[in-house]
């Protein structure tokens, strides 16, 4: 008998609405709805128009429903860090402020003056990665400029809680999400005191997080009942839920707007070497920690095509592959990259502020783009066997990223391992699954993943030789210290 769920799966420039199904030992996906996610500008703070996302999400769940098809549940997953602050009517304060937005530029050093903390204290405690964006940066912003409603804060919801909250009524805070935020105790799974005194806000304005793949509430329209499925609302973390994991020495990449590469746990890393690497262990599926890194991803490749639309990603692709490979290198990760009017200014501006020859021609800058991401994949692989002691003997690659065969290749080459991809769309895919495990049509993760391995079409990629890689590799080195 098929069963059915709706996946409402948002990013950090679209947002889809799907229904998963599951028949015959197999899932497939349809998409009943996509509509864009842009930021905008309220005052001078760069915001996600939630108003506008709710109602695309409404309209596609109304679609579903005129199909007349039955479904179990919903379930919805997100970006992460980014957070809606609730008064006690359940009314939002401010607005709906994105992590790209300027405003905690520099705040990281504010806080450890403020606090007296280190940031060895704060990874210890968190074993998140130092982002300029992370939550706790956001909050210390909030609570320096003091804005005149900042007394009537009574709850602190993350963006998929928020939303789930506005379809059901019911507020509730979900474990993988909260992970991101560099407020959580790590090993305890509870929110640090500490941490959050120091970044000027209060416990009270926590809900405790709770575990994914459990029905909250529900989402009525007109006779229709929908129960809502708090899933494993941190879009990687669902993708993660979604990657069929062969063995511990098996790494992945969540491809798409960012990159990110990391293993699966069943616990933190916050040594001193991880620390040292700034490598994050963020909340998976039953308890599991996600140790991985963040890296800017396709964020550089979209920016790029925005600003060329007349290209499509695989003419990019193409003209990558024109141009001479390796002869210009970045840190992907740096700042610059992450906001810029042009992107292609700001690479070919990151070489001129360093006295160095910069790309010229297009080829040039999206040629540095894709070599720049795959060394730094290679890195933090490298950096995961160090901290893990285990060797990295393959890399699965899921996400909107698996497109790019001319990514995938590059990444076999260059990490000199093997390379499978798939399941394309991983964040979806992971959402569908926690909903089928919450209603009991799944028995497991591992069921949920020979489910998925078998519905997907994997590719595989052999690593080809690259004639002075170990030069290129202590080049990057160089590079991003």
């Amino acid at each position: 008998m098929m069963k059915a769920v709706i996946a409402i799966d948002l990013g950090a420039s679209s947002g889809r609405v799907m229904v998963g199904y599951l028949e015959s030992g197999k899932i497939r996906l349809e998409e009943f709805h996509r509509f864009q996610n842009q930021q905008v500008v309220h005052g001078n703070e760069s915001c996600w128009d939630l108003y506008s996302i709710l109602e695309e999400i409404k309209v596609g769940i109304n679609k579903v429903i005129a199909t007349g098809i039955e479904v179990c549940s919903l379930g919805i997953d997100t970006w992460g860090v980014d957070f809606v602050l609730l008064d006690k009517f359940g009314k939002h304060l401010g607005e709906f402020v994105s992590y790209r937005d300027a405003r905690t530029e520099g705040v990281q050093d504010k806080l450890l003056a403020d606090s007296q903390l280190s940031l060895q204290d704060i990874y210890r405690a968190t074993g998140i990665q130092f982002l300029s964006f992370n939550t706790i940066n956001q909050l210390k912003a909030i609570a320096d400029q003091q804005p005149e409603w900042f007394g009537d804060i009574d709850t602190l919801l993350f963006i998929p809680d928020y939303l789930n909250y506005k379809l059901s009524g019911v507020k509730h805070c979900e474990y993988t999400n909260a992970s991101t935020s560099q407020l959580l105790d790590c090993k305890e799974k509870v929110w640090s005191s500490e941490l959050i005194k120091a970044c000027g806000a209060k416990i009270d304005w926590f809900l405790p997080p709770t575990m994914p793949n459990r029905i909250v509430g529900q989402y009525h329209v007109g006779e229709v009942q929908i129960p809502v499925c708090s899933v494993a609302s941190h879009d990687t973390a669902s993708a993660v839920a979604a990657t069929p994991i062969a063995h511990e020495n098996m790494a992945y990449l969540s491809s798409g707007t960012w990159s990110l590469v990391g293993i699966e746990s069943l616990e933190p890393y916050t040594g001193d070497l991880a620390y040292q690497y700034n490598l994050t262990n963020e909340g998976g599926v039953d308890g599991r920690y996600r140790v991985l890194k963040n890296i800017m991803g396709l964020w550089l490749i979209q920016r790029i095509k925005a600003e060329n639309p007349s290209l499509t990603f695989p003419d990019i692709a193409a003209l990558a592959r024109q141009a001479q490979p390796f002869k210009y290198i970045v840190n992907p990760n740096d700042n610059d990259f992450l906001n810029p009017a042009s992107m292609t200014q700001a690479i070919k501006n990151w070489f001129k502020k360093r006295d160095l020859d910069a790309p010229e021609s297009l080829s040039e800058v999206i040629r540095c783009i894709y070599d720049s991401l795959v060394l730094a994949y290679d890195k933090v692989l490298f950096e995961l066997a160090e901290v893990t002691g285990k060797e990295i003997k393959e890399l699965r690659i899921v996400g909107g990223g698996t497109q790019d065969n001319f990514l995938n290749q590059l990444c076999a080459d260059v990490c000199r391992i093997p390379v499978s991809t798939e399941p394309t769309e991983a964040s979806a895919l992971g959402n569908v699954i926690n909903q089928f495990i919450a209603c009991d049509v799944i028995r497991s993760l591992e069921e949920g993943r020979q489910i998925i391995d078998a519905s997907s079409d994997v590719k595989h990629f052999s690593a080809n030789p690259i004639e002075g890689l170990e030069q290129i590799k202590s080049q990057f080195q160089q590079i991003i210290k």
